[in-house]
């Protein structure tokens, strides 16, 4: 059901948006526990770190399709804020049309240079194998991760989080019946695996589309709004690119860092950091959904006209997510070897220590990624998606520098800093540039009130 964020308490509007994209990001992340817990368990170490081998290109490619999907929902939300319902549903031709053409270049390029990819990232040949059927598989279903994204973009551009939760529940059961069937009844190792993920991903983007056309007058399409034009494109590009970039360009970092920890050239320390992923991707779910309800909530309210909303929900929605993350990194630091449990058997002693040194030394600066994805997103929802950019920039200048200076001297220890050290440079240069595109949007509002 779509819901305007332009009246009411700030907060209650943001925790009632982000609630249903939490619990629909701790499912996924669950699903991804899962997957690993049974990659892990059933087909052992190799196979583990087969999957994770290529962890950071995934994220660099499926990051892209997710935040591009996130761009193009911010036009969508002004629109919709503004009360301007035609512009809005021309603005979901153009993210449609952009999207599909996307879904074309990137499978192809991808799914071509491949094996390029995985001996760039230095993986092992003993996993290689493995590593290299899963990657494929998740490329080939690179049309599905678009289509979905952008399905939920677009309900939630309207205030509905509730719907596309609902989908991704139904997905995340069944990629775990399918993982298990994959995996342990056809046994196609880490093909079974991918395979699982797409097919599932594939049916809740189809069950989207089939809702948003039956039940959702509001975003249905005619004829007339089917206009293609070079300002529709400009603005969607503009707003979808960059984003999908922010989280590409972060992943460079990611890939570089994942070259270093490969390099090292032990199957203990890619499982470790494999495991740990998937427990620091867990843990990071709130965050994503305070700052995606922020950034919703100040889309709306920019297309509104109401400054004071937009900064009342901005330092609200970041305290909060502040909070979260003092309490997540205390976890980290106390319990990051039992969770890791989950993963790995106590008979993998080696990989077990790697693992939770990695949560150990994340658990102290967990809260930075409150006040990096808080502002980071409201910069991007008030339209200074350049800006937003840089602070990816920074993200993997910092892992660059500790993958290629550090951890050639400190080897694994390096690796377990890494991340922070991109979390607190990005925030050095993203909280006073939030602060200024408010500024800036405040000013922006005096010049019409006075025109």
């Amino acid at each position: 059901m779509a819901k305007k964020m332009t009246e009411g308490r700030p907060l209650s509007l943001i925790m009632g948006f982000a609630v249903p994209l939490l619990v629909g990001n701790i499912l996924q992340q669950t699903y991804n526990i899962i997957d690993a817990a049974i990659v892990g368990r059933a087909l052992g170490a190799n196979a583990l770190a087969s999957v994770g081998a290529s962890s950071s290109v995934q994220f660099l490619v499926l990051g892209f399709c997710i935040g591009i999907a996130c761009g193009f929902g911010v036009p969508i939300a002004k629109s919709f804020g503004a009360g301007n319902l035609p512009e809005m549903r021309n603005h979901i031709f153009h993210a449609m049309f952009l999207t599909g053409v996307f879904a074309v270049v990137l499978t192809a390029v991808c799914a071509l240079f491949c094996p390029q990819i995985l001996h760039m990232l230095s993986t092992p040949d003993k996993i290689y194998p493995g590593a290299y059927h899963y990657l494929l598989i998740l490329f080939l279903g690179i049309p599905f991760t678009l289509l979905y994204n952008l399905m939920s973009s677009i309900l939630r551009s309207v205030g509905d989080s509730r719907t596309p939760f609902v989908f991704l529940a139904i997905s995340t059961v069944l990629n775990i019946v399918l993982d298990l069937v994959c995996i342990l009844v056809f046994h196609w190792g880490c093909a079974g695996a991918a395979a699982a993920t797409i097919t599932a991903q594939a049916i809740s983007g189809i069950l989207c589309c089939i809702y948003i056309w039956t039940k959702v007058p509001l975003l249905r399409l005619s004829r007339s709004d089917c206009r293609l034009h070079s300002r529709g494109v400009r603005i969607m590009t503009t707003m979808g690119v960059p984003m999908g970039l922010q989280y590409s360009i972060t992943a460079i970092g990611s890939m570089v860092m994942q070259y270093a920890n490969n390099s090292l050239d032990s199957v203990v320390y890619v499982s470790a950091f494999t495991a740990a992923l998937r427990l620091k991707q867990f843990f990071m779910c709130p965050f994503d959904a305070i700052a995606t309800g922020v950034s919703v909530f100040c889309s709306q309210n920019l297309g509104a006209g109401k400054k004071k909303r937009i900064v009342k929900g901005l330092f609200q929605g970041m305290a909060v997510a502040v909070g979260y993350g003092l309490c997540a990194g205390i976890m980290l630091i106390f319990f990051g070897r039992i969770l890791c449990q989950i993963f790995i058997s106590g008979k993998e002693v080696e990989v077990l220590d790697a693992a939770a040194k990695y949560m150990f030394c994340q658990g102290f600066f967990f809260w930075s990624l409150g006040i990096l994805n808080t502002c980071r997103m409201t910069t991007q929802g008030l339209g200074y998606s350049g800006r937003a950019v840089f602070s990816g920039v920074t993200e993997m200048v910092a892992r660059i520098v500790v993958s290629l200076i550090f951890v050639p001297v400190y080897g694994y220890t390096a690796i377990c800093f890494g991340d922070q050290t991109a979390w607190i440079s990005a925030c050095i240069y993203i909280l006073p540039t939030c602060l200024i595109c408010m500024k800036k949007v405040g000013a922006d509002f005096r010049l019409r009130k006075t025109a």
